[in-house]
Order: structure tokens, then C-alpha cells, then sequence
């Protein structure tokens, strides 16, 4: 009798690997961004979020990618959404690209760190690996505040051991057709170059 039951859970729990589908087992990226991320003046199919899914797919990873970026998001809007963010969807990897709004209102360095450090132990501690996107500022907000802006990304990652990828828009910031009309925003020809700036962090924590 209990040599026919335990070859019977056996065969019940290979079929249940068959028959349950792969994407409910595995785990989830989540994206906490601000308008880069949402794909700001595109279709969001065109987006980088859009495009690493379709890299995961293709490369035969099996998480899903949940994004939850807002346009014109701060640190502080991400710092505030996260938790029921992490209740909901139990990620277990959070990419936070954020602070450029806070660095394009002038908001204090510190209080980015601040924020991007909270976001960063809360995702820990709900059992998630991070991953940071450093954002740069134009020259025209000042030498000063352009490298405290800056250097928040390099104390943070060295602080916290999170990998970092020191400027998210790397060959994309400033190089023409890259950026839309806003002078701001890029477009749909950059976000590959996007999506190939995160990767090479990325695809270790997959």
C-alpha cells in the first residue's frame, strides 16, 4: 500500500509540473520608474519594459515583467507606491529608475538618496534583489548640483551592494534622434540602446 501511494504522489506531482503553467511559477521583474520607463509619447509596446519582456521570452528566462512606472513620478511617489507594489506582486527582482523628476525640480540630493535607500531596504526585505538606473542632469542646473545629483547613485550602490547601471541613458542623452522635441524624453529608436544599457546588470540577477 504505501509503496502504490507514494509512487502515486509521484505521478501526480509530475503531472501537475506538466499541467500547471510556467509563468505561475515563476518569479517577476518589476519596473518602478518614472516616464523612461512608461514609455512617455509612444506606444508602450515600444518601450524598453516592452522590449526586455520580449527578451526574456525569447532567451527562454521565465519571469514576467510587471511595469509599474508613472511619467513624472518622484523618488518620493515611488517611495509611496512601493509597498503595495511588493504586496501585490511579490517580485523578485525591483529595477528602481528614479530621481529624475527630483532632479529636475531642484529637490535635495540627500532626500533622493534618502528616498531611493528606503525603496531599496523595502524590496530586500520583502525578498527581492535590486537593480539601480543612475540618471544624470543637464549642465545647465549647475556644477554643484549636477555632481551631488550624480553621486547619489555611485553611494548608494556602494552603500547598499546593489548593482548599478551608472547612467541609464548612455548614448542616448544628447545624441540626435535619440531624444524627442521635449529635449527630454527618448525615443523610439533608443529604447533597444536602453534595454542594452540594463542588460549586462540585469540578466545576472534573472
Amino acid at each position: 500500500m504505501r509503496a502504490w501511494w507514494v509512487s502515486g504522489a509521484a505521478a501526480l506531482l509530475l503531472l501537475a509540473q506538466v499541467l500547471w503553467p510556467q509563468g505561475a511559477m515563476a518569479g517577476s521583474v518589476l519596473v518602478v520608474g518614472d516616464s523612461i520607463s512608461a514609455a512617455f509619447g509612444m506606444d508602450t509596446r515600444q518601450g524598453w519594459v516592452a522590449r526586455l519582456e520580449k527578451r526574456l521570452v525569447e532567451g527562454g528566462f521565465p519571469q514576467r515583467v510587471i511595469n509599474a512606472s508613472i511619467s513624472g513620478d518622484t523618488s518620493a511617489g515611488g517611495l509611496a507606491r512601493l509597498p503595495t507594489l511588493l504586496a501585490q506582486h511579490q517580485p523578485e527582482l525591483v529595477i528602481i529608475e528614479l530621481g529624475g523628476n527630483d532632479g529636475l525640480r531642484g529637490q535635495a540630493p540627500a532626500q533622493l538618496q534618502q528616498n531611493l535607500a528606503a525603496m531599496i531596504d523595502r524590496s530586500r526585505a520583502a525578498g527581492a534583489k535590486v537593480l539601480l538606473l543612475g540618471m544624470n542632469l543637464p549642465p545647465n542646473y549647475g556644477q554643484r548640483y549636477t555632481r551631488a545629483f550624480a553621486a547619489v547613485y555611485g553611494n548608494l550602490a556602494a552603500e547598499k551592494q546593489v548593482p548599478l547601471v551608472p547612467f541609464f541613458l548612455d548614448g542616448v542623452g544628447g545624441v540626435a534622434g535619440m531624444i524627442q522635441a521635449d529635449g527630454i524624453h527618448p525615443t523610439v529608436s533608443a529604447q533597444e540602446r536602453l534595454l542594452d544599457n540594463v542588460w549586462p546588470q540585469l540578466q545576472p540577477l534573472l
